[in-house]
């Protein structure tokens, strides 16, 4: 693995910390990392070398308990950088720790232990045990764990209303529509009760309205039980709804992170302006994104709101003082916003809204 004197350190303290995540794909992988090779734009080394640069010096830190969204095109590398993560694909240099512990440097049987007892994944592909009932699935992984059959039972059964699977236990994958199917593979991926949840694009197979309501499932899971998640999709809107960060990958490697304020208010580049392009940024970006200074000829008697209220949430309140409306934040005057502000950042003209 990489040479850790020249690796930024690790946060022993973040759920998931990855330093300089490498994975190569060809001949001579291991000859890539730390020479000029690594430089090549993907196309260059592949014609050099026949490798494909699938990961490129990934590194970035999640919270305890924060929804870390991964995004990108198809190609990109993130469902191979998930992969890395849990060594379903082992990487070919880097640093990943899972709460202070580098599971790229633990055994194989250590390996099983931390994924039968600290983190799940959900795939697009349920993997469900057709010949097994709902409550068999779900009580599967605490099967391979040695657990007692009333127990596991039991702990299967409390995820089944976790899930909002109430009635349905004695079902079996086939009589269930695909939002229930990807239920059941949720609800087996939580009865471990895992630290870490790794969900790749597990929404991707179903209709949009179903893909909606799972959105929204992911999202009430995790607020009530506070999982730490890192959730792959190609969908910005997904990633946006979902995600506390998000992470964007071209060709391999991250090319912008940050919140979906953000990467809205102030795209990276070309590519990551295109990605956000079609998102509303009034129910993206916050008032203090859009506060300005007062200007000549208004007052500060109309009502006071939060800079960290989203826009959209805002409007009617704006629109209906029909004059300058207070932004404050943390006890801070951050400015004033009219309606004419909220129209205009509602044109696209994030500028002109600020100017």
């Amino acid at each position: 693995m990489s040479d850790e004197s020249s690796t930024p350190l690790a946060d022993p303290a973040a759920a998931i910390s990855v330093r300089s995540l490498w994975k190569v794909f060809g001949p001579s992988a291991d000859k890539v990392v730390g020479t000029p090779l690594a430089d090549l734009t993907r196309k260059e080394l592949l014609n050099e070398t026949g490798c494909v640069a699938a990961v490129r010096d990934v590194s970035f830190d999640v919270a305890p308990g924060e929804v870390f969204v991964v995004m990108g095109l198809s190609g990109s590398g993130k469902s191979t950088l998930v992969r890395c993560l849990t060594r379903l694909i082992e990487p070919t240099e880097g640093i990943v720790l899972v709460k202070g512990e580098d599971i790229l440097k633990v055994s194989a049987s250590r390996l099983r232990e931390l994924r039968r007892t600290q983190f799940s994944m959900v795939f697009q592909h349920f993997g469900l045990l057709p010949h097994r009932k709902v409550i068999d699935n779900i009580a599967y992984s605490l099967e391979i764990n040695g657990m007692k059959k009333d127990v596991r039972y039991a702990r299967a059964n409390e995820v089944i209303e976790l899930v909002g699977l109430h009635g349905y236990a004695n079902a079996y994958p086939e009589q269930l529509s695909g939002g229930m199917q990807q239920r059941v593979g949720l609800a087996r991926a939580l009865a471990v009760d895992p630290e870490v949840m790794f969900l790749d694009e597990p929404f991707s197979a179903l209709d949009p309205l179903i893909r909606r309501d799972m959105q929204a499932e992911v999202m009430r899971l995790h607020q009530d039980l506070g999982k730490t998640m890192v959730f792959i999709t190609h969908d910005l809107a997904e990633a946006m709804k979902v995600g506390d960060r998000i992470a964007i990958m071209r060709d391999g490697a991250v090319v912008q992170m940050g919140t979906p304020e953000d990467l809205v208010a102030n795209p990276a580049d070309a590519y990551v302006a295109d990605f956000t392009r079609d998102i509303p940024k009034s129910h993206v970006l916050c008032l203090h994104a859009i506060a300005r200074p007062l200007a000549d000829g208004e007052d500060l008697d109309g009502p006071e709101l939060d800079g960290g209220m989203v826009i959209r949430d805002a409007t009617p309140t704006i629109l209906d003082a029909r004059r300058a409306v207070k932004v404050v934040q943390n006890g801070q005057f951050l400015g004033v916003v009219t309606p004419d502000d909220v129209l205009r950042l509602i044109s696209g003209d994030v500028e002109a809204a600020k100017a």
